[in-house]
């Protein structure tokens, strides 16, 4: 199947050629013509799985076949952090670029000054977080009154995150009659009871979990002392098959440690975690896309959302307290069907972190043992 057969509009087909899409991802070719119906949506799918192409692509065409040519907000999308609303306002920026329809994007931690002159002009699509949107509804920058389509992104991760208050405020300031188009990655009994709430008799669409994705990525871990890991990464990056490497450490401190380590050994690193300013953040991640830093080190927070196209490495400098953590960060390289490595460093003190993670993927992972610092 191509996009041809989704019934997509010329220039969005025109903008997908340009960005080299040719075949739809399951989640999309699922998805698309439902929202295109006019109907609701519950998506269970991951991160990586093209969810954002999913709901943009038939939003852009539904705002400009059907709507009023009136310059006000048509479209909410909520997502959890800044990291992923930057890219689905970035998403919306390349599949839009054919169409007459204005966007903005809406996140705490910076000044809202630049926000609210977007604001004023008008936009058809508003990308936010629910923090930032709130203060901006508080302040009279932004009314809901005119919204036709709303997403939810990553709401098991709202959950997580204590945005569920914010979330019920802004649900109150929509209309009654609206497309609601729900994605969570997993299904506990809030995310169920919320979308009960939300969706009016909604098409379901469930994309493999990311643990069979898991099957595509080439993984080993190693044995080796807390003490000998960052040697034990310089001496892996000395490996010029590693064009670039997402580094997960579980701390701040952690993160900041590995990357003044790989600097001093002429390793171009930076650091992304909640202590840095959004600024060094999206500087960080532009100079990761670009190639420009061939190591990027993350927490597992700021983390959520970055989408990379052809990541060679995911490693683990220390492994996750929660064995599904461990399968997102894999599942950071391997995208779209394409082959990844993963490696993962275990220290003595983290084998029942490891243990929890053969139980979920229901096997072993390979020990490599070809290295100096074997424990």
């Amino acid at each position: 199947m191509t996009f041809h057969d989704l019934n997509l509009i010329a220039p969005l087909l025109e903008s997908l050629s340009k960005q080299g899409y040719s075949q739809p991802t399951p989640i999309q070719e699922k998805s698309i013509p439902v929202i295109l119906q006019g109907k609701d949506i519950f998506g269970c799918a991951q991160t990586g799985t093209g969810k954002t192409a999913a709901f943009a692509l038939p939003i852009l065409q539904l705002l400009t076949t059907n709507s009023p040519r009136t310059r006000s907000i048509k479209a909410l999308i909520l997502a959890p952090t800044r990291e992923l609303a930057l890219q689905i306002d970035e998403s919306f920026t390349a599949y839009g670029s054919k169409l007459p329809l204005r966007h903005t994007v809406v996140f705490g931690g910076v000044s809202q000054h630049k926000q609210t002159n977007i604001l004023r002009n008008g936009v058809d699509i508003l990308i936010a977080t629910p923090g930032r949107l709130l203060d901006l509804m508080q302040q009279g920058f932004i009314k809901l009154n005119d919204v036709e389509y709303f997403v939810l992104d990553e709401a098991d991760r709202m959950l997580d995150m204590g945005f569920m208050r914010d979330i019920n405020k802004i649900i109150a300031r929509l209309p009654a009659k609206k497309q609601t188009l729900f994605f969570s990655a997993t299904v506990p009994q809030e995310i169920k009871k919320l979308a009960s709430t939300l969706l009016q008799n909604p098409v379901n669409i469930t994309i493999e979990p990311i643990v069979k994705t898991a099957d595509l990525i080439k993984q080993g871990v190693f044995f080796v002392t807390k003490e000998n890991k960052r040697a034990l990464l310089k001496h892996i990056l000395k490996d010029s098959l590693i064009e670039n490497a997402l580094v997960f450490t579980r701390t701040k401190r952690g993160a900041d440690k590995v990357v003044k380590e790989l600097n001093n050994n002429n390793i171009k690193a930076e650091a992304i975690h909640g202590n840095k300013s959004q600024n060094a953040r999206e500087k960080a991640l532009k100079g990761f896309k670009n190639r420009t830093t061939r190591v990027l080190v993350a927490t597992d927070i700021a983390s959520r959302g970055i989408d990379i196209d052809r990541l060679s490495h995911v490693i683990n400098f220390e492994l996750p307290e929660e064995a599904e953590t461990y399968v997102h960060r894999i599942g950071r390289t391997g995208r779209a069907g394409a082959t990844g490595t993963a490696m993962s460093f275990c220290s003595p003190d983290e084998l029942s972190y490891l243990k929890s993670i053969h139980k979920l993927l229901h096997k072993n992972i390979d020990v490599i043992s070809n290295h100096p610092f074997v424990k």
